[in-house]
């Protein structure tokens, strides 16, 4: 028996083998030489770079930005996504799936396209402006491009999705007789919603936010194309160090500062809401 159970062990192994290697190629082996390249530098082991960033208040300044950045898209992306999500779990299903088409047009163009296209509705002379301007609501064209508010526009159109989806799937499978028994009850339909339904959804709202968040932070080309010089992020700052400075092993070190930063938040967020349920599965 003993046999037969190695054996099995062995093919399972087998068959798992062309995914691990490709985990390790794919993500294990970029990391560490990430890790490598931002402690080696000119042929000797040195933190230098690292001290760079928390030094320097330059750098410090684009960490803060960024994190400012990627809480205000998530803050804006759950307050149209719940309403949105709620409503959609609302309809029959024929015609929820219908409107999540709706949802999921903007992955079908890309970030660059969609980002084009709200540079050409939010510049001075851009559609938004002047309809403001036809209707009397502003005296002059208001300055929504080059600047935090391009920024948040163009971020929130890209990352809504990320919100929107994984609130309906689990709003989608709360039982709503609860909320007609808590109703038949003598609650009124706000203290049913607040009460039973709102807690219900939070493992997608806390799915939802976790993801906007993480993807916030590494944004670049939003940022690149319709932020200011006050609105650098990360991002940029590794790509202008790369491509202009030519200096990898502080970007590496930016990238895993990053990294670093993004794994705490993200075991401070399973140790407070569970991610274990919220996707379903121990992950402590």
């Amino acid at each position: 028996m003993r046999k037969l159970y190695l054996r099995r062990q062995a093919a399972l192994f087998g068959l798992l083998l062309p995914a691990l290697l490709l985990l390790l190629v794919l993500f294990v082996y970029p990391i560490l030489r990430l890790l490598v390249t931002s402690v080696y530098d000119q042929g000797i082991i040195s933190l230098e770079h690292y001290r760079r960033i928390v030094e320097v208040d330059v750098y410090l300044r684009v960490m803060r930005t960024t994190f400012t950045i990627a809480l205000q898209v998530t803050a804006i992306c759950l307050v149209l996504g719940y309403p949105l999500a709620y409503f959609l779990s609302t309809l029959r299903a024929r015609t929820a799936r219908l409107l999540l088409i709706l949802v999921l047009i903007p992955f079908w163009t890309s970030i660059l396209v969609r980002t084009y296209a709200w540079m050409v509705l939010l510049q001075r002379q851009g559609v938004v402006n002047r309809w403001l301007l036809e209707l009397g609501l502003i005296d002059e064209p208001l300055r929504m491009m080059y600047n935090r508010i391009g920024v948040l526009v163009g971020m929130v159109h890209v990352l809504l999705p990320f919100m929107v989806l994984p609130a309906f799937a689990v709003m989608r499978g709360i039982d709503r007789d609860l909320i007609r028994a808590a109703q038949n009850l003598g609650a009124t339909p706000l203290q049913a919603f607040l009460r039973i339904f709102f807690p219900l959804s939070l493992p997608g709202v806390a799915a939802g936010s976790l993801l906007v968040f993480i993807l916030a932070l590494g944004f670049f080309i939003t940022p690149a194309l319709m932020g200011g010089r006050t609105e650098i992020m990360i991002a940029q700052l590794m790509e202008d160090q790369i491509r202009t400075q030519l200096n990898f092993p502080f970007a590496a070190a930016l990238g895993t500062v990053l990294l670093a930063v993004t794994l705490v938040i993200f075991v401070i967020y399973n140790r407070l809401l569970g991610l274990d349920k919220i996707f379903g599965g121990d992950v402590s």
